[in-house]
């Protein structure tokens, strides 16, 4: 039996939306994650923290035909010199005028390997085109070998790496140049 691409609009995030499902879906999403021993915030933040990522920049959801949210992006604009990401100072690539955050990239896991999460990021991608950005940075564990492999192969390059405070693991620091062209997104 081959899984196939259940009916999805991938949308902004709207206020009709419930910030408790979309912690949900992030916990749900991450759990995997945690499992391996790697502490990311999605594992387990609190609807709080997930309405203040969300109201920093831009977050989008693939919602189902019926209404199920079951994948989630948020790209935001460069961070403060001198202000905090999720209470540890800033790395340099978040603050530079021309890049945007990527983060909090979720797909539930009855979705994956269906181009759930690559439609995000595509759709995160083209809003920071689409603001002016040159460049997308993200970060993620070192040991998340999949996942640094996922982003390199979008064509993010390694440019550094960071350890946030109560974190079980070190963080790679993640780039991507942006091209001028803006994708069109398909109807």
């Amino acid at each position: 039996m081959t899984a196939t691409l259940p009916d999805l609009t991938l949308r902004p995030l709207d206020s009709r939306d419930s910030i408790e499902a979309l912690t949900a879906l992030l916990h749900a999403s991450y759990a995997s994650l945690a499992a391996q021993g790697w502490n990311f915030t999605a594992v387990d933040q609190s609807v709080q923290t997930t309405r203040e990522r969300v109201a920093a920049g831009q977050a989008f959801v693939a919602v189902t035909g019926e209404g199920a949210m079951v994948g989630t992006v948020t790209i935001a604009p460069p961070k403060q010199v001198d202000g905090r990401y999720l209470g540890d100072p800033v790395p340099d690539c978040y603050t530079q005028p021309d890049t945007a955050i990527l983060a909090q990239l979720a797909v539930h896991p009855s979705c994956r390997g269906l181009g759930v999460g690559e439609r995000l990021m595509d759709l995160a991608e083209d809003w920071a085109r689409a603001q002016g950005y040159a460049q997308v940075a993200l970060d993620t564990a070192v040991p998340a070998e999949a996942l640094r492999r996922r982003y390199e192969r979008r064509g993010y390059a390694l440019i550094g790496d960071v350890q946030w405070a109560g974190k079980t693991y070190r963080s790679v620091l993640m780039r991507k140049a942006l091209n001028d062209v803006v994708k069109e997104l398909s109807a």
